[in-house]
């Protein structure tokens, strides 16, 4: 909330009321001396009245009355202020493996696929003006969310994204099919994938490097993400025996794939092996892929004079009722 005043030079004016009240006041005063001189051997001992004693009410309602027109006139006015983003973004669509290995445990404290999502969402959170989709994938591939501005629901979407969401395996070429058709149709000066797997192309119609050229095709730069550590890592399985256990198992990461379609679509290949080396790949990106936009603040103000204005009718009004009633002089 902001707040300020139209005519703020309007508050000069109340010198002159402070030395109007100043002036009135010694003259009151130089007037009441000889009177009060005069009979004060006469009242001796008698007690004021509380009128008396609260003579002043009067004059200080004038004052009151007089100052709250002069706020009035000072335009007092109550705001909030939002910004508008303006520029040109670009359409990106993120496809994310949950197959069955991204929940291998070699990104600890947590999974492939908490981590990945984790950083997923900083990136998502970073952005302006550019419309975001979301494709998931394993042994098939569906589109999560579409292109939208709305980053909230992109979010929720992406926190509902789970292993065992979809039948297992990891059909890259499929994933970037679905990618690709999200943006076919987009005007955006730049259209791009970002696709994140930790696995090689084992299920789906469609081979990755066929899906490459059909991307390249249409103008889609696709950035891929090879996760995971090299070797053996741990991840959980559920036995029907034993419950859920940990067994150490080997992935097969298809690097030479992922590079080949990044070099077809002009984008980049890149390779994280933890969650920090993944941070700095999705802060790489977010580098490259970066639109130029500009934020303007607005503030939309409510005039607010009508409170000191009304303040002001006020204060005269019990200042007039006042002075010719309970304080009323009769000289």
């Amino acid at each position: 909330m902001t707040f300020t005043f139209g005519f703020p030079w309007a508050f000069l004016l109340l010198i002159p009321l402070a030395l109007l009240v100043g002036w009135r006041v010694t003259r009151e005063r130089k007037l009441l001396a000889p009177v009060i001189a005069a009979s004060s051997e006469l009242w001796a001992g008698v007690r004021a009245t509380w009128r008396v004693r609260l003579r002043f009410v009067p004059p200080l309602l004038r004052a009151l009355a007089l100052t709250a027109l002069v706020v009035a006139v000072a335009r007092p006015q109550s705001g909030r202020t939002y910004d508008v983003t303006e520029g040109e973004g670009i359409d990106i669509v993120l496809a994310l493996d949950i197959s069955g290995s991204m929940s291998a445990l070699d990104f600890e404290p947590h999974d492939r696929l908490q981590v990945a999502k984790a950083t997923i969402r900083r990136f998502i959170e970073g952005r302006k003006v550019d419309r975001i989709g979301l494709v998931l994938f394993a042994g098939k591939a569906f589109t999560q969310a579409p292109l939208t501005l709305d980053y909230g629901m992109i979010l929720q979407f992406l926190d509902r994204a789970e292993v065992g969401l979809i039948d297992d395996g990891t059909a890259i070429g499929m994933a970037l099919v679905t990618a690709t058709n999200r943006l076919r149709d987009s005007t955006a000066k730049s259209k791009v994938v970002v696709l994140l797997t930790d696995g090689d192309n084992n299920a789906g119609q469609v081979d990755p490097r066929t899906a490459a050229n059909l991307a390249a095709g249409v103008g889609v730069r696709v950035h891929t993400i090879g996760v995971g550590s090299n070797g053996p890592v741990y991840v959980p399985v559920k036995d029907p025996l034993l419950g859920r256990r940990l067994v150490r198992q080997n992935f097969k990461l298809d690097e030479e794939t992922l590079r080949a379609i990044a070099d077809e679509t002009g984008g980049d290949y890149f390779r994280a092996t933890d969650a920090a080396s993944l941070a700095r790949v999705f802060e790489r990106i977010d580098t490259m892929e970066k639109s130029p936009y500009e934020i303007k603040t607005f503030t939309d103000f409510t005039e607010r004079y009508p409170i000191p204005l009304a303040l002001a009718f006020a204060f005269a009004l019990a200042e007039i009722l006042l002075a010719g009633t309970v304080f009323r002089r009769v000289f």
